[in-house]
């Protein structure tokens, strides 16, 4: 695999008869809600058709972020804040958790000020955040050569290594009990009455009377193979890492034109700061009504191509039966190839504004098929049609930070707790009961 290289998790050898939960998909959504689910008592069983969080999981920035979120995050994603605080005890490993800092830096005065209103969101939050002026940063960051009217700073805002946080997890809800089984796709669900009794695996069945499906990018058509409509869509983000650099900024920080977080090793994770490839396939006309607000407002960042992704899913089957190879069977990893010429454009901006990066050497590039939702706010819900079944997945690019309280949160809806926060913006119905659907960004 050509993507970067993850904490393996061999998985276990014996598929279990029979459990409470299964859950679908092995990233940091699906070992977060099975780690919660093993604490609380319940037999668990995570399945996934490649290794745990050997896609989007891993291959994400790794920022751990309260700043900028869309509103309807924000009290999710500051519990997530205090989750990520506790877990290495938690799992009794080591996530690369640290509380550094991400600044957002503000081009003009407008900016400046969409900004500074943003930050009212974090009232109440006991989150270090500010804005600090033009000449506060470049005291911060001397030799940066950047023309700007401020930033945002949240120094409350974390950072973590993505290859390491997702196994640390799952090896973590394995202590407590849980079976963890990698290349074990879940072909569908298993119905009775209408109502959850267990799934079809490629290695055989498990009776379970619940099931979560956090599948990320796969999660529209396994839904799909069961009469259910999620609109979502994948969006190619292209990211480089370079080898340890001295005298790099330690906090993340997002400009335009570029993205970077120093990683554990002293290196960098660099990134455009928002421009991404988006491949026309075929799920690009049946979901295009509902991503036209979205289309609106991020067209300008966003560069359209069609090639062989097309072919590719215009050939995948979108209904199998349960006695026959799934398409997950045939697709592993989503393992994209990178734009070199996005990455390539973000490391020349970022070493102009940094000149300390015109020494840095680049060790490796990848791609990652970033799921989204129409308003790029994930659904973490249970699926009325079927009783037992619950979806948590459509992060949009906001899941790893925001993984673990998500893993809670759905966690709560499946043992019937009181939920961690209000759940109303992350429903599944919202996309067909006639609500607006919205981007919002809190500027």
């Amino acid at each position: 695999m050509p993507g970067p290289y993850v904490v393996p998790v061999h998985g276990d050898a014996e598929l279990p008869k029979a459990v409470d939960v299964v859950v679908i998909g092995g990233g940091i959504i699906g070992t977060s809600t099975a780690l919660e689910l093993a604490e609380r008592g319940l037999r668990v069983a995570l399945c996934e058709k490649g290794g745990i969080g050997h896609e989007q999981s891993s291959r994400n920035w790794g920022w751990v972020r309260i700043s900028r979120r869309d509103p309807r995050e924000v009290p999710l994603m500051a519990e997530s804040l205090r989750i990520w605080a506790d877990l290495n005890r938690r799992t009794g490993r080591e996530t690369g958790f640290k509380r550094s800092g991400i600044v957002f830096t503000c081009t003009d005065e407008k900016s400046f000020a969409d900004h500074e209103r943003w930050n009212r969101n974090l009232e109440g939050y006991q989150i270090e955040s500010r804005m600090l002026s033009a000449s506060e940063f470049n005291a911060k960051y001397p030799g940066n050569t950047m023309k700007i009217a401020g930033a945002l700073y949240t120094a409350g805002d974390c950072r973590a290594e993505p290859q390491k946080a997702a196994p640390a997890i799952a090896e973590a809800a394995r202590d407590r009990g849980a079976h963890i089984l990698t290349e074990c796709a879940v072909r569908g669900l298993q119905l009775s009455g209408g109502k959850v009794s267990g799934v079809v695996t490629e290695r055989g069945e498990i009776a379970c009377s619940s099931v979560v499906l956090a599948g990320g990018a796969w999660s529209s058509l396994f839904m799909g193979n069961n009469g259910l409509d999620l609109p979502q869509l994948k969006v190619l983000n292209s990211v480089l890492r370079t080898k340890p650099l001295e005298g790099g900024p330690d906090e993340a920080i997002w400009a335009s034109g570029f993205a970077l977080r120093k990683r554990e090793d002293g290196g960098y994770t660099i990134a455009d700061g928002s421009r991404n490839v988006v491949d026309i396939v075929p799920a690009s006309f049946r979901h295009a009504a509902k991503f036209m607000p979205a289309l609106s407002h991020e067209w300008r960042a966003l560069r359209f191509r069609v090639g062989g992704r097309f072919l590719d899913e215009a050939r995948q089957a979108r209904r199998w039966a349960l006695d026959e190879p799934s398409p997950f069977e045939y697709n592993r990893v989503l393992d994209p190839v990178p734009s070199k010429a996005i990455s390539d454009a973000a490391m020349k901006r970022l070493s102009v504004a940094f000149p300390v990066f015109k020494k840095a050497e680049i060790a490796q590039r990848w791609g990652g098929m970033i799921d989204v939702t129409p308003d790029a706010v994930p659904v973490i819900d249970a699926v009325d049609a079927i009783p037992g079944f619950h979806v948590a997945t459509g992060f949009s690019g906001h899941g790893f930070g925001i993984g673990p309280a998500a893993g809670r949160l759905m966690a709560d809806i499946v043992s019937g707790r009181t939920p961690l926060v209000e759940r109303h913006d992350f429903r599944f119905s919202r996309f067909s009961d006639g609500s607006k659907i919205e981007l919002i960004s809190g500027f």
